[in-house]
């Protein structure tokens, strides 16, 4: 299953998938030879042939308290002896236009399994009617009326219901376990942890990621507040309404409901996430003191569940069902234990498979590369191991335009690529050094990896509010001059720092990148990269200066160590 690339819209699924996502609906609803025969051209025919002696499909709408209609479907064992139940699974739709048909592929494993399903879109999406709230409390209220249908079914146990989702499915389902303690377990993939540090990263705005998804709620669709707040982002205006409105929608708001109830969670997120902060998922992730399970891949947003989520093989989807065996007692997986602590692949390995017990035991411990000036009839510094390097000033020039350095060329689609091996090359040596300082630290003697947290202090004397700095650490070659993004990370000046030199510390994404023998690490800072701005023609050009003051040394922490 893959992403649309030829699409407008980063979140689509491509045309055959949806193809075949539909074939499969009509054999779901309609289990005869000829519905089921048509899924012959992807194997799937048998599947759904023993699908449709073990269960039954339909589809249909759940009646909120206030009349609003949440499009749902329901697949149930058949021939459930008198008394007999099984465990039960709640779905809420990712933020997708076919909302909870993206997860028709995954209904037969669940029923193999001996489960109950329960698939829904939240309000105001796809087919449901009302307005998008975006996973607040009205979104929370609604999972425990879903809930509440649920265990009227026969044959449903109302102590083994679990909930998986993905992307605004996974935020929806940790939140409504956080209210409702019917849910026993969850798994949340491309999940986030804290909305706020999602929509806004050391000062800086996320505004690529934000627009995507306010076009694909469709604002026409979205609730009062909701609209009010979109408007707000737009306009910088990032005041206590913009904070607790992420506030109540961020599952690390509720770690101590978790913590109570033990509840088993399963996390998964991306290197090169895009949507939302990786750092967040990590944090909630470490907090949680119950049963838990982390998943880092290769990629970006909804990138590693998307072949699962139509009935083919993925890491994420693969953890879930054994998640969900364990802690509900289904048989959905492949009969192994889960998997607790966290579990990783490296850039850009999709074959490797990392086991540690905690993302404390994961990080390596940082090594320390100065930041020092360029030497004689040189143009770039160095990244250099030696002592603090202090009294040197370079000045880049803010334009309102980028260079080549950008965190991803495309959301979620250049993160697609990385997870088919073809990660974005940057022609790092024809950046303009006007536009961008660059230090490069000397070729490596052998394979070493970056694997754990990352952090950098510089300083900064911005000429206009608002300003804002990216730093990149790529993979260079330099035989070819040419390089790969290992992380990123922005950072804003306030009005107050208009200026004045002022010493900024901020972290960097984490990562696990391998940097083969003979390439070399290189930082770029600078100024404009549309990720985080809009574009904008009529800025006036002004300098920022980048210095590194007695005292105050610039430097970049990387965990840099040989493999192995």
């Amino acid at each position: 299953m893959s992403l649309d690339s030829t699409q407008e819209n980063p979140f689509e699924i491509n045309p055959d998938d949806l193809a075949r996502l539909e074939v499969i609906r009509e054999a779901l609803l309609d289990p005869s030879p000829r519905r089921i025969g048509r899924l012959d051209q992807w194997g799937l025919a048998d599947t759904y042939e023993v699908y449709a002696e073990i269960a039954t499909y339909t589809e249909f709408s759940i009646a909120m308290s206030d009349g609003t209609m949440l499009d749902a479907s329901l697949s149930i064992p058949r021939n459930l002896a008198p008394g007999q139940v099984c465990p039960a699974v709640v779905l809420p739709a990712p933020l997708i236009s076919i909302g909870h048909r993206a997860y028709l592929g995954m209904i037969p494993h669940w029923a193999l399994g001996g489960y109950a399903v329960l698939a829904y879109s939240q309000r105001g999406l796809a087919r449901s009617t009302g307005e998008i709230h975006v996973a607040g409390p009205q979104d929370v209220a609604d999972a425990t009326e879903v809930i509440n249908a649920l265990v009227q079914i026969d044959g449903v146990d109302p102590d083994r219901i679990g909930f998986f989702g993905s992307s605004y499915g996974a935020g929806t389902s940790l939140l409504a376990a956080a209210k409702d303690p019917r849910v026993k377990a969850v798994a949340g993939t491309s999940a986030w942890g804290d909305l706020f540090a999602s929509l806004y990263e050391n000062g800086t705005r996320h505004l690529a990621a934000f627009e995507a998804l306010v076009k694909l709620f469709n604002e026409d669709r979205c609730s009062e507040e909701f609209r009010g707040i979109i408007e707000k982002i737009r306009s910088n205006t990032i005041d206590d309404e913009v904070r607790e409105f992420a506030r109540v929608r961020s599952p690390k708001h509720y770690l101590d409901a978790y913590n109570d109830a033990s509840t088993p969670i399963l996390l998964t997120t991306a290197w090169h996430e895009t949507i939302f902060s990786v750092p967040a998922v990590v944090d909630l992730f470490t907090n949680l003191t119950g049963p838990k399970s982390l998943l880092v891949q290769v990629g970006d947003h909804g990138n590693g569940e998307l072949p699962g989520l139509v009935g083919l093989l993925s890491k994420p989807t693969a953890m879930a069902y054994r998640w969900m065996d364990h802690h509900l007692g289904g048989s959905a997986g492949d009969g192994a234990q889960p998997q607790y602590g966290v579990r990783s692949e490296y850039m850009h390995n999709l074959l490797s498979d990392l086991r540690h017990d905690s993302w404390e035991s994961y990080v390596l411990p940082p090594r320390r590369f100065h930041l020092t000036d360029a030497a004689a009839g040189e143009r770039d510094g160095q990244l250099s191991e030696g002592g603090p390097q202090p009294g040197w000033t370079r000045s880049v020039k803010a334009t309102g335009q980028s260079t080549e350095a950008v965190v991803a060329p495309k959301l979620v689609q250049t993160g697609l690529a990385e997870r088919m091996g073809l990660p974005h090359v940057y022609k790092t040596a024809e950046i303009d050094r006007g536009l961008a300082a660059i230090w490069t630290a000397a070729p490596l003697e052998q394979a070493m990896c970056v694997q754990g947290n990352l952090d950098m202090r510089v300083t900064v004397k911005p000429q206009q509010a608002d300003a804002t700095i990216v730093a990149y650490l790529m993979d260079c070659d330099p035989a070819t001059g040419k390089a790969t993004i290992i992380t990123h990370a922005p950072y804003t000046f306030t009005d107050e720092q208009v200026d004045r030199a002022t010493t900024v510390s901020f972290p960097l994404q984490p990562a696990h990148y391998v940097v083969p023998k003979g390439h070399q690490l290189q930082l770029i800072i600078d100024t404009d990269d549309p990720f985080f701005t809009y574009a904008n023609t009529t800025t006036p050009v002004f300098p920022l200066e980048l210095s590194s003051p007695q005292g105050a040394e610039s430097y970049i922490d990387i965990p840099l160590h040989p493999l192995g």
